[in-house]
């Protein structure tokens, strides 16, 4: 099953990017008890490949992923590590 939190950030990236690939995996079990987030919720990584994309580079690519999810930034992520696809 598929957390709340995966599927608004899943909605977001593909209403704002229309990705060819997406997969949205939730890593907050591997932070738990870090300062900031003690319990180790919303630490995602996205592997993303967007039409968006092509003709940018890399920062470009990132921003326009962060700009995507803006609205769930810091409530839902905490912190976000993005990997694009080619």
């Amino acid at each position: 099953m598929t957390s709340p939190r995966i599927q608004r950030i899943t909605q977001q990236l593909e209403e704002q990017l229309s990705p060819t690939q997406l997969e949205v995996i939730d890593d907050s079990d591997l932070h738990i008890g870090h300062a900031g987030s003690k319990d180790g919720a919303g630490h995602f990584t996205i592997r993303i490949s967007s039409p968006s994309f092509k003709g940018l580079n890399r920062v470009a690519q990132h921003r326009l992923v962060y700009d995507a999810l803006s609205a769930l930034i810091p409530q839902e992520i905490h912190a976000l590590a993005i990997i694009i696809l080619n």
